[in-house]
């Protein structure tokens, strides 16, 4: 019997894979209102006008991969983009939420950080969001390596049960399962991880 089981693979986000990831994202409705994954770029000087239309937001994305500052990894499934792991330097990604508390505990900043993982609602609950994730950190490893921060949900037994979709960047526990470390609290119900990555 044939196994129709997709097989998986990692992209880099450049002009040549704009039209796979955002045609994952047009399947989306622009994800989270039209965001286009934007959200974290503001702030950044090429960012000026996001926020104020769908199209401008995928204008303004498709700028920042072809000038080179907005990465992700995308997982491929063939030719089709099926989730993508968005990293980039602080200076790249300058927004995050509940940004006053984590700038007023910070000691520094990372050299990179994850800041949001997005999978096709076809795709979830297939460990995709874990592999999007360790294809972000190998594309780092390839950059340079150095300090990766993500802020994943830190998820209890008492916190009420969350869609996936709403899970923008993963849970504390699959971190842990990647070889981050938990470095402290931010906001009520996410946390700052960190891992430092070799070169490759």
């Amino acid at each position: 019997m044939v196994s129709t089981e997709p097989t998986y693979t990692i992209a880099s986000l450049t002009p040549q894979t704009w039209p796979a990831f955002e045609a994952l994202v047009q399947r989306h409705n622009g994800i989270f209102g039209g965001c286009w994954c934007t959200w974290f770029h503001e702030g950044h000087p090429n960012c000026e006008g996001r926020g104020e239309t769908a199209e401008g937001n995928q204008a303004i994305k498709k700028r920042l991969v072809d000038d080179g500052v907005a990465h992700a990894a995308l997982v491929m499934d063939g030719d089709e983009a099926v989730a993508w792991a968005e990293y980039g330097t602080p200076e790249e990604l300058p927004t995050l939420h509940h940004g006053k508390q984590y700038h007023a505990t910070k000691a520094a900043d990372p050299d990179y950080r994850i800041t949001c993982v997005f999978v096709d609602k076809r795709h979830r609950r297939r460990g995709v969001t874990e592999l999007a994730i360790s294809g972000a950190l190998d594309l780092i490893a390839q950059a340079g390596g150095g300090r990766v921060e993500s802020y994943p949900h830190d998820l209890t037994d008492q916190t009420k049960k969350m869609s996936s979709s709403f899970l923008y960047n993963g849970t504390r526990r699959l971190y842990e399962r990647l070889g981050f470390d938990y470095d402290r609290p931010k906001g009520l119900e996410n946390c700052v991880m960190v891992k430092t990555v070799d070169p490759s």
